[in-house]
């Protein structure tokens, strides 16, 4: 384990550099002749082109390899709501990755707003420069209605705290029911947390919005600060999320706290809050039981309690331990992917197969190998490929790529 603070090396790094990205050209000005082509009078063919044909606007300008990462600040990492300025240095850190990883120019939007109609306004108005929207921490249950209100764009929105975390955590569940002998789908599962994370993690193990599911958990559990949600929890009526929840989850009705849950249960997942479980609750689940502790910065449970406890492999957010679920080894190739296809959205096949990507990237897995390395390159070549298929069978090819 490194010895380095990351908290005094990340406010030296970003007082140093000033933020971490930057607009570079990608072609050079150095006399009249090169001004006139990039600039005035040459500039006005590709807009009159583009006028004539909209289409164009993928041929002629960045469009095709843009995404606006858009974020109110409200729900940053767990840092919580701290506001659009707090929140341009994780937006920078995306940025960076989508490129180092995806090749894909990400641009950092942080809205000074926290006013749902304000904000799908706001996209409406700005998606002409780019060729995909990632959301990013804006709090449930608003990020749920921003984000469905804004499909019909024409290209793809994408909430990454929800999405990408259950593409992810898909993909490490894949390759530990392989490793520990059980079918997943016949798994009982706890899900911690019924915020954006919690849910969209839930609805992919389920195959909701899935034509023909390939993963269809029966038994999943979904938990959140108050305990089990059931059809019993009075205080949730009128929740649209976690009502809903209830079509795809809980099939017994059981009520109680999420330590109830976890009798007998084969995987916790958590999207919640530190030091939540101890050993002694990881040893009243099911033999060779998965636990995938994800609260940043710290885990509902250390992996050496949890092992303790029983059980048998284990997984969190950090860097720093095994089997780390981080959402860099989905999205960059999701919109990669997607951004090739020009798919005019992110469906549940898509997100399907990003996932059955990331697991299959692993050859052997083992106990402390269920998912690649998030610094391996190449997932998210395989993801895109992946994606762009599951996009053309939906979508098919533009007409402007047929000419």
């Amino acid at each position: 384990m490194s010895k380095i603070d990351y908290f005094k090396a990340s406010l030296k790094l970003h007082k140093k550099f000033k933020g971490k990205i930057a607009v570079e050209p990608k072609v050079p000005v150095d006399n009249i002749d090169d001004l006139s082509t990039v600039y005035s009078p040459g500039v006005a063919s590709p807009c009159l082109a583009i006028k004539d044909n909209p289409e164009d606007v993928y041929t002629y300008t960045i469009k095709s390899n843009t995404v606006a990462l858009v974020s109110d600040g409200s729900a940053v990492l767990g840092l919580g709501n701290i506001g659009a300025e707090a929140a341009i240095p994780v937006m920078e850190g995306k940025c960076m990755l989508f490129k180092k990883f995806a090749n894909i120019d990400a641009f950092p939007i942080c809205l000074a707003t926290q006013d749902t109609e304000q904000i799908i306004q706001t996209v409406k108005n700005i998606a002409p420069v780019f060729g995909g929207i990632n959301l990013e921490d804006i709090s449930a249950p608003r990020c749920f209605e921003i984000e469905e209100r804004l499909q019909d764009l024409g290209i793809p929105v994408f909430h990454d705290d929800q999405h990408g975390t259950a593409i992810v955590t898909l993909a490490a569940l894949i390759n530990a029911s392989k490793v520990v002998g059980k079918e997943l789908n016949d798994m009982k599962i706890v899900v911690n947390g019924a915020g954006s994370a919690g849910i969209a993690i839930t609805k992919l193990l389920h195959g909701y919005g899935q034509k023909a599911p390939k993963v269809h958990v029966k038994n999943i559990i979904v938990c959140d600060r108050k305990g089990i949600l059931s059809k019993h929890r009075k205080d949730i009526a009128g929740i649209l999320h976690k009502m809903e929840a209830l079509l795809y989850t809980n099939p017994d009705s059981i009520q109680g706290k999420v330590h109830d849950a976890l009798v007998g249960a084969d995987v916790f997942i958590g999207v919640s809050e530190d030091n939540l479980l101890t050993a002694d609750h990881i040893k009243t689940m099911a033999k060779d039981a998965i636990v995938l502790a994800m609260a940043n910065p710290n885990p509902e449970i250390m992996p050496k309690d949890a092992y303790k406890g029983g059980a048998a492999i284990v997984g969190t957010g950090r860097s720093d331990l095994p089997n780390q679920v981080n959402n860099v080894l989905g999205f960059p190739g999701i919109f990669r992917g997607a951004l090739d296809a020009r798919a005019p959205k992110i469906t549940a096949e898509m997100k399907l197969a990003a996932a059955f990507a990331i697991a299959n990237y692993l050859k052997n897995p083992d106990r402390e190998h269920i998912i690649p390395a998030a610094l391996d390159e190449n997932v998210a070549k395989v993801v895109a490929k992946a994606v762009y298929n599951a996009a053309m069978k939906t979508f098919g090819p533009k007409d402007s790529k047929k000419k």
